[in-house]
């Protein structure tokens, strides 16, 4: 997938540990494990945004883009469709 979570490098730069992130923000660690791992479709703005709060970082900080990763059928334009 061209979308890639990079919150874990954010922990790790900011010495903390998903457990207290996840007390922080008011979700329960396996949710947090869940977005950790990419293994979630989507996620709240509201819940990005405490993440963003929580670790003074900025959304692009814990989600990546990898064009290099995608598949030839998802590079097309969407309104051709």
């Amino acid at each position: 997938m061209s979308i890639r979570i990079t919150l874990d490098a954010m922990l790790a730069a900011k010495g903390m540990k998903a457990k207290r992130v996840a007390e922080i923000i008011g979700v329960s660690e396996t949710h947090l494990s869940l977005f950790r791992t990419g293994k979630v479709r989507g996620v709240r703005f509201s819940t990005l945004a405490k993440l963003c709060r929580a670790l003074s970082c900025q959304p692009g900080d814990l989600i990546a883009y990898d064009l290099a990763d995608e598949e030839p059928s998802e590079s097309g334009d969407e309104r051709n469709r």
